[in-house]
């Protein structure tokens, strides 16, 4: 990893709830030593990229990142194109739904929305969601770029006892999206909750991202999954058309197979 890239990943252990850090917690979260975390700090407080809380000393984030993010925000406005169908979502199927954008091989939150039908809901708090962990996740594997899948090795760490930790678990719940057109995760993440995903597709053709449906475990049934998947279909191509792409049509196909497994078991003796 070169100097600039050291320096610019102490960016990434900040977050909504860590908004300030001290010199030795980063030093500890880099697993740096502390002349080199300081060396790198100083460097992005003189760019603009952090500032110092003049009362703790403690580091934030500083203005220039906020005019980056605007810049691309204002050239490349994911995030209102993604607001509108989320919501639908979200109110469609009571449960909080979720945007994730896709930068090399991470997958970051966008946006979420948050229903308002029952006072228990899950809280998307995360601002990188693990790949193996999370339906968003599962679902890029299935449907991103093939060297994902390693850089998803390289890191499984366990979140819950139903987090997929090995090669052999992830594989198995990668080939389950590949066949339905859906991300899914039981309890990766967190204990009590389940996660549904469908890809994002942005003007390159390439996956983009996903939308996903994170429900509180107790309220899932075949029927809210049925809910839940049909609702998905609508907000992947809704997001995907204002990102400038579509749905390729093989994605399309898995989605109507699996709807039709839940048609035929409704016809079912």
């Amino acid at each position: 990893m070169s100097v600039v890239a050291k320096a610019l990943a102490l960016l990434e252990h900040f977050s909504i709830q860590t908004p300030e850090l001290g010199l030795s917690r980063l030093t500890r979260l880099a697993k740096r030593d502390k002349a080199t975390t300081y060396r790198h700090l100083v460097a992005l407080q003189e760019l603009g990229f952090i500032e110092q809380n003049p009362e703790t000393k403690a580091y934030r984030i500083g203005p220039a990142v906020l005019h980056l993010a605007e810049v691309r925000e204002k050239t490349v406005p994911r995030r209102d194109g993604a607001l509108a169908p989320l919501q639908r979502l979200a109110d469609a199927t009571g449960e909080t739904a979720h945007a994730s954008i896709l930068s090399g091989p991470t997958l970051h939150t966008l946006v979420s929305c948050e229903a308002q039908a029952h006072s228990i809901r899950a809280v998307i708090d995360l601002q990188k969601l693990p790949l193996h962990a999370t339906a968003s996740g599962i679902c890029t594997l299935a449907f991103g770029p093939a060297d994902l899948l390693e850089a998803a090795k390289a890191d499984m760490a366990r979140f819950t006892a139903h987090t997929a930790t090995d090669p052999a678990a992830l594989a198995e719940v990668v080939g389950t999206a590949q066949g339905s057109g859906f991300g899914r995760s039981e309890r990766g993440l967190e204990d009590d909750i389940y996660g549904f995903a469908a890809p994002l597709f942005d003007q390159t053709g390439q996956l983009a991202g996903a939308v996903a449906v994170a429900s509180v475990a107790s309220r899932v049934t075949e029927d809210l999954t049925r809910l839940i998947y049909q609702e998905l279909i609508i907000a992947s191509r809704e997001i995907t058309h204002s990102w400038g792409g579509s749905v390729p049509a093989a994605i399309e196909a898995l989605w109507a197979d699996t709807l039709a497994t839940f048609k035929q078991k409704d016809l079912a003796p």
